[in-house]
């Protein structure tokens, strides 16, 4: 048999926030694989390395976790009052499929540099000393984002003294402004009331097979997420992902509650369906202040944060936070009764500081209640992007 020579694609390796991922601009992907469809899905699979039984993704540009099995998809926007289209995909580790249902909040932070870079923005809008503010199309959810890009030398800066729990070094500011986060007619991804809470209620009783009753705050803002209270299930916030992810009893129970919430949120028509949804939604457990020690030793003090939370993303506790689940978290906790702000002490709030594995994150948002609805116009936080690597990927020919 015949061997197949490889496909060279360009392509860039960025971090974003506290992830990783591939990058490429639409109009550098093979001609298959310029659509959406099982084209691109095979492509993107063998970039990353997937589907790995092995849980490795030796083969591939993947890390093995879901912070760093991630690609993007770059082009100009038409879009009116946009400079480029962003479009996310989650890759799975150990199964054949791309999870196009969500947006990367963490990603979302190397977006503009990379736009800037490869071309897509006007080079009228980039300042020559300053700061870029590059407006993006989050096509997975059908939201804008807004980056402040800083550029020095007509370049975009990189380095600087910005620290991120999660990220060893140092590195340039990048505020991210996710506006109007909440779902709505096209913000809602495949399928769901496009409510910013979907039944209605700031809390729920959520009744979950082989759990219990579990109450809940369900929410659609940067990301859908099901909020629950870290003692409902045998938790106080303060832990690792040590004490999850070697627990396939836990992870059993956090995959149940998130299906049986993706129902009653209206995501998925049926249980089963959740399996093929894995980016979304997102669940994560709430606990009042409290001390701990971080994943990298450094102490957190039960006066440095408002609450603790923690996610799991993937169907693993995430070693951080999830740009997108930070979002949630700072729309919920800005509005009285939810979860999330009782955790935080309750009250009206602007900005909430919490504590993940990792360390503490701040997020800020602005809600205000009209005609009885609950509306966010615009959630707020730092992060950080540095190029890894550039050049091409390289895939076998038979991908395709």
């Amino acid at each position: 048999m015949a061997s197949q020579s490889q496909i060279k694609i360009p392509a860039t390796y960025m971090r974003g926030g506290t992830s990783k991922g591939v990058f490429f601009r639409l109009q550098d992907l093979p001609q298959a694989a310029q659509v959406p469809g099982a084209a691109r899905d095979a492509l993107l699979l063998r970039v990353i390395g997937s589907p790995d039984p092995y849980g490795k993704q030796i083969d591939g540009m993947g890390g093995a976790t879901s912070s760093t099995s991630k690609t993007v998809i770059l082009s100009k926007s038409a879009r009116e009052g946009h400079d480029v289209d962003y479009l996310f995909g989650q890759v799975s580790i150990d199964k054949p499929f791309v999870d196009w249902s969500g947006n990367c909040g963490n990603l979302s932070a190397a977006v503009g540099a990379f736009a800037i870079s490869g071309g897509l923005v006007y080079a009228g809008r980039v300042p020559h000393n300053g700061v870029a503010v590059v407006r993006i199309w989050q096509a997975n959810i059908g939201k804008t984002i807004i980056a402040h890009v800083p550029v020095t030398d007509g370049a975009v800066q990189e380095t600087g003294t910005f620290e991120l729990d999660g990220v060893t070094f140092p590195a340039a500011e990048v505020q991210l402004e996710f506006i109007d986060p909440a779902a709505d007619e096209e913000g809602a991804g495949e399928g769901g009331n496009n409510a910013m809470f979907p039944t209605g209620n700031l809390v729920d009783d959520l009744d979950v097979p082989g759990v219990g009753t579990l109450k809940a705050t369900m929410i659609n803002a940067g990301i859908p997420t099901i909020f629950i209270n870290a003692d409902a299930v045998g938790y106080t916030g303060t832990e690792l992902q040590d004490a999850i992810n070697g627990d396939a009893k836990a992870l059993a129970m956090f995959e149940t509650i998130r299906a049986h919430g993706a129902l009653r949120m209206g995501l998925i028509a049926d249980v089963g369906e959740a399996a093929q949804r894995q980016h979304t939604p997102k669940v994560a457990f709430v606990a009042p202040p409290a001390a701990y020690v971080s994943s990298s030793g450094k102490p957190v003090g039960a006066g440095d944060v408002d609450l603790l939370v923690r996610a799991l993303s993937m169907g693993k506790l995430h070693h951080a936070m999830m740009g997108t689940a930070a979002v949630a978290i700072g729309t919920a906790a800005a509005i009285p009764g939810t979860l999330v702000n009782l955790a935080a002490g309750g009250g009206a709030r602007e900005a909430v500081r919490f504590g993940h594995p990792s360390g503490t994150l701040r997020v800020g948002a602005q809600a205000q209640q009209e005609g009885g609805e609950w509306t966010v116009k615009k959630a707020i936080m730092s992060r950080s992007a540095r190029v890894l690597m550039e050049g091409w990927v390289r895939v076998p020919g038979d991908v395709l």
